[in-house]
């Protein structure tokens, strides 16, 4: 049964700081423009600062519906679910605002120190009805490791910007961080305005991630559900062999003149 809520109550508090990813919800004014859904999972980017208020460190993607969409009517929803313990899902309806990377607000957000590879803005919520569900339908997963692979790829990018500052080496800036952004992220599926300051800023990209750092695997299957595996298979493939085995007598038979059933 829904729940709603005119601001974030404590125990919701505690139970969003938990959960290992969110999802992000926005759309356009144009009733024929894209609705967009992202889903965001990167350790320590979502945060809540009061209990009407959130914010998260958006990073680098191929695509800035989010930006654009917040840029032209400022809506947009944030869901969060429960896939272990007890059900729940949760919605944080808001106004969000966006904070380029370089601008004096993004710096207040996140300072050097706290800044992942990737990132380009600063989106604050202002929550203006919280909501929860039962959640029942949603499957139970259990959490194995957060993915590295575009802090990885990005931080090699950051690499490029930082070693054409100072430099006259535009060959080098051109596969930076702040080309990629002005190829990908200006402008929205429907032409909206995405990044507008970010590309141009003078503001050097500086790296604090530890590329020594493990690698997640992959989550490989117990033995019992490997075995498990392996039977389902055997038993579809022994039943497609005796179909394949019956068509062919059938047709062995026939060809001789006798019936497959004969009285």
């Amino acid at each position: 049964m829904a729940k709603y809520y005119d601001e974030l109550p404590e125990f919701l508090i505690e139970w969003i700081k938990k959960q290992h990813m969110f999802w992000v919800a926005s759309a356009p004014l144009n009733p024929d423009g894209h609705v967009n859904v992202s889903p965001k999972g990167t350790a320590d980017c979502f945060h809540v600062l009061n209990s009407r208020q959130v914010w998260y460190q958006d990073l680098t993607g191929s695509g800035v519906e989010t930006i654009s969409h917040i840029r032209e009517n400022g809506r947009v929803t944030v869901m969060l679910s429960a896939f272990e313990g007890p059900p729940r899902i949760m919605r944080l309806y808001g106004i969000g605002t966006v904070y380029e990377y370089g601008t004096q607000e993004y710096e207040s957000f996140i300072p050097p120190e706290t800044r992942k590879p990737g990132s380009r803005a600063a989106i604050v919520i202002d929550v203006y009805k919280c909501q929860t569900t039962c959640g029942f339908a949603v499957p139970i997963y259990d959490f194995v490791s957060h993915r590295t692979q575009l802090l990885r790829m990005v931080d090699n990018v950051e690499a490029l910007d930082r070693a054409s500052d100072g430099t006259s080496s535009t060959e080098i800036s051109q596969k930076g961080i702040k080309a990629y952004w002005t190829q990908k992220n200006l402008r929205s599926l429907d032409g909206l305005p995405g990044l507008l300051t970010a590309p141009d800023s003078k503001v050097t990209p500086v790296s604090v991630f530890d590329r020594d750092s493990p690698r997640p695997k992959l989550h490989r299957l117990s033995s019992k559900q490997e075995g498990a595996l392996s039977s389902g298979a055997n038993l579809a493939i022994g039943f497609v062999l005796g179909a394949l085995a019956a068509t062919l007598l059938h047709r062995v038979l026939s060809g001789n003149g006798i019936g497959m059933f004969t009285t």
